[in-house]
């Protein structure tokens, strides 16, 4: 156990990209020394806690645990760890959760055993160790080092580090140990049980600008996953000056049943297809996706923006929803607002009833083109022509060219048909026309022939 083994193996975890929280009680404190006195320790520290005294325990749980040092523990610990470190890592890289809790040599006699457990959970794997220390053989120094180094080792194998350090136990004090591989529709499951709070496919590449710590997140159904979001996420992006661009889906729904794993893996093949980062999360109301997500940008439309602020989220009272917006708030999330239709009146955010006490925490998303609005209302237009036999969008195109061919150019450029609410619609721009007449209630029948007396009624009314 010379300290220049320990230096060795605490620089190459430090080297790797895996970054950890560790809850500890009892035992292994000077792992933590180890760890962070190391230059290196923030790419892999990202918190430790010690909750040593029974209602720091109890606070972290979230209940009374039956009892303190034990295997069961360690492992709830790990899991608790794991999860805060999904919410505090850098995107895209792997976390680890680590647990330990010891009953080692005290200031009296003890008459139970002198042991320690530990637990590490990764991703798709959870690693477990005790042991039992020979009684009287060392010094509370002494067993808080082989626990250290118990920790280091473990701590060296979840990192892929190789080296191994002597841990100082006797041929009797053998370590108990065991690797629990889980596949990814078990750790789905445990996301839907509520075990997990996320889980991230990191399919894209490193962030972007300055700010790699930042996620710019556009949440949604996804379903289907369209060039629409694939642009608005890169608007976005680009609107924040960078961060790490992802989407998000929530496995549950507050109005509707959870999604199913086949649903969830069948929804995150689209983004493997084209190399965008998706995240699964179990949260379904926004305030609980910014305490997930602490400092993030989420995108989102004016509809969604409207529902933030809707009491009936907040047990219908108007305080509760400020507190809880206004801690959104102090962990530096905003929400980028694009126009959207609600209630089939397109608005954007200066048309939502946003409190004073949040309005700056709202930013206005503005899209140069319209069809990052319109690409989900074509396709299911598309769909509804589909079902009626009728021609989809692209032949309905077509047609729209003919009627450009009908009038000289200058005249169409200069042809626009007053909107609700949202000034004027430019009917030379396909995405806009259509936005258009969607809003108006048009659907699959007799499209084609709508869309043609539309025309011919806007032409007579527009100003040349």
């Amino acid at each position: 156990m010379g300290e220049a083994a320990i230096r060795t193996i605490v620089e190459a975890i430090h080297s790797s990209p895996t970054q950890a929280v560790v809850y500890l009680s009892g035992g292994a404190s000077l792992a933590l020394g180890w760890l962070m006195s190391v230059p290196g320790a923030s790419n892999t520290l990202l918190e430790a806690v010690v909750p040593y005294s029974r209602v720091s325990m109890v606070q972290l749980l979230g209940r009374v645990p039956s009892q303190h040092c034990s295997q069961g523990m360690a492992k709830e610990m790990a899991l608790l760890a794991y999860n805060r470190a999904l919410k505090l890592s850098k995107p895209g890289y792997p976390v680890l959760g680590i647990g330990f809790t010891g009953s080692l040599a005290t200031s009296r006699p003890k008459r139970g055993d002198h042991r320690f457990f530990l637990s590490m959970r990764a991703s798709n794997r959870i690693w477990e160790s005790s042991v039992t220390l020979t009684k009287n053989l060392r010094s509370r120094e002494e067993e808080d080092k082989v626990s250290s180094c118990a920790l280091i080792q473990a701590m060296a194998k979840a990192c892929q580090v190789s080296g191994t350090l002597d841990s100082g136990l006797t041929e009797s004090e053998v370590p108990y140990e065991s690797e629990t591989h889980f596949t990814e529709e078990q750790e789905l499951e445990q996301l839907i049980n509520g075990h997990l709070t996320c889980k991230i496919y990191p399919f894209s590449g490193e962030a972007h600008g300055s700010d790699e710590y930042r996620k710019i997140i556009l949440p949604g159904s996804f379903n289907p996953l369209h060039e629409g979001h694939l642009e608005l996420l890169e608007v976005a992006l680009r609107v924040c000056g960078g961060g790490y661009p992802c989407f998000e889906i929530s496995a549950i729904n507050a109005d509707k049943p959870p999604l199913s794993v086949a649903q969830i893996k069948d929804r995150v093949k689209q983004f493997e297809a084209v190399g965008k980062t998706i995240i699964v999360s179990n949260q379904p109301y926004f305030y609980k996706k910014a305490e997930l997500f602490p400092g993030s940008s989420f995108v989102i439309g004016a509809d969604t923006a409207a529902r933030l602020v809707d009491l009936k989220y907040y047990e219908g009272s108007y305080k509760r929803m400020l507190e809880i917006l206004g801690d959104c708030k102090r962990t530096g999330c905003t929400f980028l607002v694009g126009g959207r239709n609600v209630d089939g009146v397109f608005k954007v955010l200066e048309d939502l009833d946003i409190p004073e006490e949040i309005i700056d925490i709202c930013l206005k998303l503005s899209l140069s083109n319209p069809s990052l609005i319109s690409q989900k209302n074509k396709i299911e237009i598309n769909q509804e022509l589909s079902y009626a036999g009728k021609p989809d969008l692209g032949v309905i195109t077509a047609v729209y060219r003919e009627w450009e061919r009908c009038i000289s150019l200058e005249e169409v450029k200069r042809l626009y048909v007053a909107d609700f609410g949202s000034g004027r619609v430019d009917i030379m721009n396909p995405d806009q026309w259509y936005e258009h007449l969607h809003r108006r209630g048009m659907r699959s029948k007799e499209h084609c022939r709508v869309a043609w007396e539309e025309f011919k009624e806007c032409a007579n009314v527009c100003e040349l």
